[in-house]
């Protein structure tokens, strides 16, 4: 069901003429969205930041709400503020543009604005999200305001901040009021400020594998967030900030049509493209990597700006606690279950490892996603940087060769035929 608020608007712009179109800060479906991702600063993900777990000496220390409730207040709060003063810094967003890029997607959790009572997650992460609007406008660069927690967990994955067996935000009405109520906070800090964030993206990767009770939910959460982000003055008047979508892991057909209409503006669709999470996947030959690097989702039908909001030239699950602190990996066997396809050696850590013929193929692959994923409105890589898995890094990455000093220049231009 619609929100009444959105119908009466939408029957209000069909009575005069069609709404007029988003003027976002960035000429979308134009201009080619190329950024990376700030991943593991602001949410905590053990892959990315390995030593902040290991140091904990706590091994059930396996997300951001176990960092908070499992050691002492002031100890995780030093670690978490010196984090933050040091992951990220203006640095990195003058190297992003050096770079050639033009957007970061930045990765926050729903603690970081609100915490109940019996939720341990540990504040302070406000401020920086301020800094990183400040440096992207002091060199160019657009942002993403991705809100990539939801109370309950949209997902059960350790990015969401707690790792749970099965995703409870949508099993109770109050957590997605209280995502809206934060939607709608993110919405009114940048609505006039759509130059330098342009997008906000109201909820990363919800499961919608996990059936059509969370799809429903989720429905409706993408509606609730247009009227939210796309109407944040208490009235009819719009604002220019793009809403970005996920597909909640489901065929970008499921999608075509949605939010496409007369009267619906500014909305974008984000999918995440991995190859590396199931055993068919880690299986893969270098050339079938490659191959299914060049093939994409039709999206013709879709009828919105399709951005790849996460990718990565890594084609294993090698980097330690990619599945997850104390969970190994399907490539080598050592996840449960899994068979064993090789050994991670040279797949993953220090790029110091990785053999020649390794880098030629991290290139081909960067190069293959590059070329298909700017057949749409563009792309953003996951991740900037990492601290033990430098096949997953574009800083990392940009200092090894395999990933060009200029987002455009081609070595294989005919590697996807």
């Amino acid at each position: 069901m619609v929100p009444s608020i959105l119908r009466r608007i939408i029957i209000a712009l069909s009575a005069v003429s069609l709404a007029s179109a988003v003027s976002p800060g960035f000429p979308y479906g134009s201009e080619k969205v190329r950024g990376v991702n700030l991943g593991g600063w602001l949410v905590l993900e053990p892959w990315i930041t390995p030593s902040l777990f290991d140091n904990t000496g706590n091994s059930n220390i396996v997300d951001e709400w176990t960092f908070g409730q499992l050691q002492n207040h002031g100890t995780a709060l030093a670690a978490l503020q010196n984090h933050w003063n040091t992951w990220i810094t203006e640095a990195d967003f003058a190297a992003i543009a050096a770079a050639g890029l033009n957007h970061v997607r930045l990765p926050i959790g729903y603690w970081a604005f609100d915490v109940s009572a019996g939720e341990p997650y540990i504040q302070g992460q406000l401020p920086y999200l301020e800094k990183a609007v400040t440096w992207a406008g002091n060199h160019g660069l657009k942002v993403i305001v991705d809100l990539h927690g939801a109370p309950g967990s949209q997902n059960g994955f350790d990015n969401s901040g707690h790792r749970i067996s099965f995703p409870q935000w949508q099993a109770d009405q109050t957590n997605i009021q209280r995502t809206d109520a934060i939607i709608k906070t993110i919405a009114n800090m940048y609505k006039d400020n759509t130059n330098v964030v342009p997008v906000i993206a109201p909820l990363n990767e919800p499961a919608g594998f996990d059936g059509e009770a969370v799809l429903d939910a989720v429905r409706q959460y993408w509606y609730d967030s247009y009227g939210n982000i796309r109407y944040p003055y208490g009235s009819s008047q719009e604002s220019n900030t793009v809403v970005l979508l996920h597909d909640a892991f489901q065929p970008l057909s499921y999608w075509n049509g949605f939010m496409n209409l007369p009267g619906w503006q500014g909305v974008a669709m984000d999918t995440h493209i991995y190859q590396m999470f199931s055993d068919a996947d880690v299986a893969r030959t270098n050339a079938q990597h490659i191959s299914a690097a060049c093939q994409m989702e039709d999206s013709s039908k879709l009828g919105l700006w399709l951005i790849v909001g996460e990718w990565t030239p890594a084609m294993t699950d090698c980097a330690k606690y990619l599945n997850g602190r104390g969970i190994g990996a399907r490539y080598d066997g050592s996840y449960p279950g899994s068979s064993y396809v090789g050994s991670c050696t040279g797949k993953t850590g220090s790029a110091a490892s990785f053999s020649s013929d390794y880098k030629v193929f991290l290139r081909q692959s960067w190069e293959a996603q590059v070329i298909t994923y700017e057949k749409v409105a563009g792309w953003i890589m996951w991740t900037w940087k990492a601290e033990n898995a430098d096949d997953w890094s574009y800083q990392a990455g940009l200092a090894g060769g395999w990933i060009p000093q200029d987002p455009t220049e081609r070595k294989y231009p005919g590697i996807c035929g």
